[in-house]
């Protein structure tokens, strides 16, 4: 028996003929999360990458000179690690989940049974979303203790960004997955989001310091406005305009990640 059989039989056997369709979701994200566990490398990614991104960017982010922007290193890398968290735990490791799914024939299998497409996508998103959510708790509690930045002085933005960043993350991942041909491929496709992202999107260097014009072509991409609010849910500096911005931005993402999943997914491997 093939690993792709394996990996077939376990997701049928995880998602027998179940009514509802929390049910059938449930079902899915089991058989998700016990591949997920016999996957060392992913689980690295997942589980140790984050952290370790963070611990990495500490010495850099003190050499910044943070004294006009209201900032200080504690809530310039709580934020930064918890966006760690969104890139590799949610959006690149889902990525790799919808390809090799697709190559392996287990998204065309699926479509045939009771699952809607909606759902396959939804139950394979789950583990990364429920994993990525203990991270962020674990590394905003040890940000906090290591760091001493104090509690959230607006904690439903934070609470906001990070909502809007998981669903953000996941079409992200969906809507890459679409226009990338094989696993190996995956490990490039992601690169442009993870790039871009750690270097413009203020997880480790704050818009703040930037020039005028870069920080306002940097607040279009995709993680700045996440970033932004889950920054603001520390520091509680932004007013109502900066808000709307930030929603309207990542709002934006999403729908034209959802748009172009629904145009371009492909459930059958790209040839």
């Amino acid at each position: 028996m093939t690993a792709t059989d394996v990996r077939i039989k376990a997701v049928e056997a995880a998602a027998p003929d179940v009514v509802s369709r929390g049910g059938r979701m449930k079902a899915l994200a089991r058989a998700e999360l016990t591949l997920l566990g016999r996957n060392k490398a992913s689980l690295f990614t997942v589980l140790v990458l984050p952290a370790m991104m963070t611990m990495s960017m500490y010495s850099g982010v003190r050499g910044i000179d943070l004294r006009d922007t209201g900032l200080t290193v504690g809530t310039v890398l709580l934020p930064g690690s918890l966006g760690f968290v969104l890139l590799f735990a949610v959006y690149s490791a889902l990525v790799g989940v919808y390809v090799v799914r697709r190559e392996e024939l287990v998204l065309k299998r699926l479509r045939t049974g009771e699952l809607r497409d909606v759902e396959i996508l939804t139950g394979a998103a789950l583990p990364s979303v429920l994993i990525g959510l203990a991270q962020c708790v674990l590394l905003a509690v040890g940000s906090t203790v290591v760091m001493h930045v104090g509690a959230p002085r607006a904690v439903w933005f934070a609470l906001l960004g990070l909502a809007l960043g998981l669903v953000m993350t996941c079409a992200l991942a969906a809507a890459t997955a679409a226009y990338t041909k094989s696993a190996e491929g995956a490990q490039i496709a992601i690169m442009p989001m993870l790039l871009l992202s750690m270097a413009g999107s203020g997880m480790i260097v704050p818009l703040d310091v930037l020039p005028d014009r870069l920080a306002g072509a940097c607040e279009l991409l995709p993680l700045t406005p996440v970033i932004g609010l889950i920054r603001a849910g520390w520091t509680g500096s932004a007013d109502a305009g900066e808000v709307l911005r930030m929603l309207t931005t990542v709002v934006a993402w999403t729908v034209l990640s959802v748009f172009a999943v629904r145009k371009r997914f492909r459930w059958e491997p790209r040839r």
